[in-house]
């Protein structure tokens, strides 16, 4: 039986009156991609904040790597963990957002540096290796001493991808990574993220980039209105969708 990365049973979400997330249920087998589609506002980022804790769930269950999310159970009820073990959970999930969320004031070295040696308690001469690997891995070897602001926009999220990977995650999440980007500069962050795919890494990736969940995605999840739509293989759900709403979708956006 193939494990379980990311497992999500019934999981709702309300700001004030609003309800933006509605009975969820998904499975994220580990190693694979899931790729999720649908309309501006019909929960997706917020299902990306909750499946990494900077959201609280209002309903339901949410594990990663079999790990209850933010939370014991105990005898049917929920019990909040303290921030502490909520942190060392969320050290284990890399997310990557729209925009790049770079450290002006650090490079591009010091950026991915960061986080290994201040919540990892690495010392800085490995985190430095493993931080130019890194930029290596993403196109970037000679790019270290560079600041954002003198990068392009698709070297900087290339920079965040990297800065992810140096927590060395088991999942990664990516929140319309390629949104904020000029279109030339897409595809070498799609490239990156292929690479990742390649390599093993499960990743929920949030996108509007329809060929590379094709090419790259295990699974397609439609979302609309804060429900699963519709979710199967990429090309079954591009090429012919069994549900109204994603057909409907899909005739707009295609």
């Amino acid at each position: 039986m193939t494990d379980i990365m990311v497992r999500i049973r019934g999981l709702s979400k309300r700001y004030g009156n609003r309800e933006i997330l509605r009975g969820i249920d998904l499975d994220v087998p580990a190693g694979s991609v899931m790729c999720i589609i649908g309309p501006s506002g019909s929960g997706k980022s917020t299902l990306l904040s909750c499946i990494n804790y900077l959201e609280r769930i209002d309903g339901g269950r949410l594990w990663v790597g079999g790990e209850l999310v933010g939370y014991r159970e105990h005898k049917g009820r929920l019990h909040e963990l303290p921030e502490r073990q909520i942190a060392q959970m969320r050290a284990k999930v890399g997310m990557v957002f729209q925009q790049f969320n770079l450290f002006p004031h650090m490079t591009a070295l010091q950026n991915i540096m960061e986080a290994p040696i201040r919540v990892k308690r690495i010392r800085p001469d490995p985190a430095r290796r493993r931080a130019m690997e890194l930029l290596d891995r993403v196109g970037l070897a000679g790019k270290q001493a560079n600041f954002p602001i003198q990068l392009s926009g698709g070297e900087q999220q290339r920079v965040a991808i990297a800065r992810a990977l140096a927590m060395d995650p088991q999942l990664m999440l990516f929140d319309e990574p390629t949104s904020a980007l000029d279109p030339e500069l897409v595809g070498e962050v799609l490239a990156v993220m292929q690479d990742l795919a390649r390599s093993g890494m499960t990743m929920v990736v949030v996108t509007h980039e329809l060929a590379f969940a094709r090419e790259v995605g295990d699974a397609l999840t439609f979302m609309d209105a804060g429900r699963v739509v519709e979710c199967g293989h990429p090309r079954t759900v591009l090429n012919a969708p069994k549900e109204r709403r994603t057909q409907e979708f899909l005739a707009r956006v295609l």
